[in-house]
């Protein structure tokens, strides 16, 4: 499947980086349409989500394995991705 090899390559980038600051269970995404982007840690348990799934399908079709930040890349606006994520934390 194809978001599994976007995170794999994408976990791979983060410990080749510094992610001294993500705790376990978590992961680092960047968040932007253009190139100004804020990295996020995110639980590793928004990725099952079907609404955190198309945001990953979105940076396949935009990035391909190909992501420019190091960590996963999210094009999507920084609003949309913080209501997506409180969303997320109140289930």
């Amino acid at each position: 499947m194809a978001i599994k090899q976007i995170l794999r390559r994408s976990f791979s980038s983060e410990r080749r980086s510094n992610s001294v600051d993500v705790p376990k269970g978590h992961c680092a995404v960047y968040v932007g349409e253009n190139e100004d982007k804020q990295r996020f840690v995110i639980p590793l348990s928004y990725l099952n989500d079907p609404l955190f799934q198309d945001l990953l399908k979105q940076a396949e079709e935009e990035f391909g394995f190909y992501h420019p930040m190091g960590g996963l890349t999210i094009p999507c606006s920084k609003d949309l991705f913080t209501d997506l994520t409180s969303r997320l934390r109140r289930i």
